[in-house]
């Protein structure tokens, strides 16, 4: 039985909650058979669905943006790694600030490739690092009572981000804090960048928090454009839980981004609404309203009748590389429902050259298997531990390094 039924039969088989759609149907019926209809045909159709039914219209790069380094320590770190914070103003100045954090490993031959990703506390956060300028925005810390950083929230969110590994490969890291996009508590749609643009909040296909936390990664990535010690066609976007669904929906809608890390994203991430496991779009709707385009709602409780899904979205990333990272206990997330999303994409990847997700069957625990689709699950909750980190590192050497 060749590897190609295998998979078609497993597929079958696990999705027995219901049939997902093929990404290789065209809207009009036809099926996609080359790459040249994949780009020209099908890929615009699906960046549209997307659009306006689940993560909203957004305003492109605003003209009047602009940015400013407000730091660049050559020495930070104990002298590992350049320091460069970088004022982001999408709307121009004065105006909603968003800090882009960027530390570079020293002693680089050339611009290196880089991670980047939103973080959850603010950028002070990810490393006790003293340079880091705190942020004046929201925060939710059981260390800042009234929400305002202070230096004791400096490194709270540090176990998740694994500085010193990140720059040992080789890799800059830039960060920029969710809250300083867009926010995550009510009122929603209050701060941010979202007053910039009132005109998208009127409708249904409404620029949503996802969709900003998304458009805000391409903003970063057009400052990196402009860097020299970076270099900008080898950024991988990362993103965990709510922001790994950004951080996909990023890569889907960017093309600049050359791989996508997504860590336990879960519904309305990685995972398969079809399965019916796990959390699901009612619960979505209702208690992060303002996730998702208001057209998004519409489907609550008709899961398994959409006529769209996650793999759909992970289709829009080939043939770029994608790493879906899953943990053993995060039910909510439905782990098993992550592989098979990433399995059910298989088909565009490879249609368009790439390897695909090399496991027919959901891998054991602590499995990590790695093709141009990357997975594992791992022991555990829902968090970004030491286990993922090595997983995506081993992956991004693979596809970002030179050969």
């Amino acid at each position: 039985m060749t590897r190609q039924l295998l998979s078609l039969l497993f597929l079958a088989s696990a999705l027995h909650a219901g049939e997902v759609p093929d990404p290789l149907v065209a809207n009009d019926g036809t099926k996609i058979t080359t790459a040249a209809e994949w780009r020209e045909k099908r890929r615009p159709e699906l960046v549209e669905l997307f659009t306006r039914e689940m993560y909203g219209r957004n305003p492109g790069r605003p003209e009047t943006m602009a940015f400013e380094i407000f730091d660049r320590d050559v020495v930070a770190l104990d002298g590992k790694a350049t320091r460069l914070q970088i004022a982001i103003y999408p709307g121009g100045k004065p105006g909603p600030r968003v800090d882009l954090l960027v530390y570079v490993p020293n002693g680089a031959k050339g611009p290196v490739p880089a991670i980047l990703g939103l973080n959850f506390s603010g950028n002070h956060a990810i490393h006790k690092d003293p340079g880091i300028r705190l942020t004046e925005s929201w925060i939710e810390s059981k260390a800042a009572p009234d929400h305002k950083a202070t230096d004791a929230t400096r490194g709270s969110n540090a176990s998740q981000w694994p500085v010193e590994e990140i720059l040992s490969h080789g890799y800059a890291l830039a960060t920029m804090y969710r809250e300083d996009v867009a926010a995550d508590h009510e009122p929603y749609f209050g701060s941010g960048v979202h007053p910039l643009f009132p005109e998208l909040q009127k409708g249904d296909e409404n620029f949503s928090t996802i969709g900003a936390w998304a458009w805000s990664l391409s903003r970063a990535l057009d400052v990196l454009e402009k860097e020299p010690v970076i270099d900008a066609k080898r950024v991988a976007v990362f993103g965990f839980s709510r922001l790994g669904k950004a951080a996909l929906w990023a890569g889907a809608s960017d093309q600049r981004f050359a791989m996508v890390l997504s860590n336990e994203s879960g519904a309305g991430g990685a995972k398969l609404f079809h399965r019916g496991v796990g959390e699901n779009i009612e619960r979505l709707t209702t208690v992060f309203p303002h996730w998702y385009a208001r057209n998004f709602k519409k489907y609550a409780g008709k899961d398994k009748e959409l006529p769209f899904d996650q793999h759909m979205v992970i289709s829009l990333i080939a043939p770029r590389p994608v790493y879906i990272g899953s943990a053993q206990e995060d039910t909510f997330a439905d782990a098993e429902g992550e592989f098979m999303a990433a399995k059910s994409a298989e088909p565009v990847f490879r249609l368009l050259g790439a390897e695909g997700l090399p496991a027919e069957t959901w891998p054991p625990v602590g499995t990590s298997v790695q093709g141009g689709i990357g997975y594992h699950v791992r022991p555990g909750k829902h968090d970004v531990l030491p286990f993922d980190w090595q997983q995506y590192l081993a992956f991004a050497d693979k596809h970002l390094k030179p050969r």
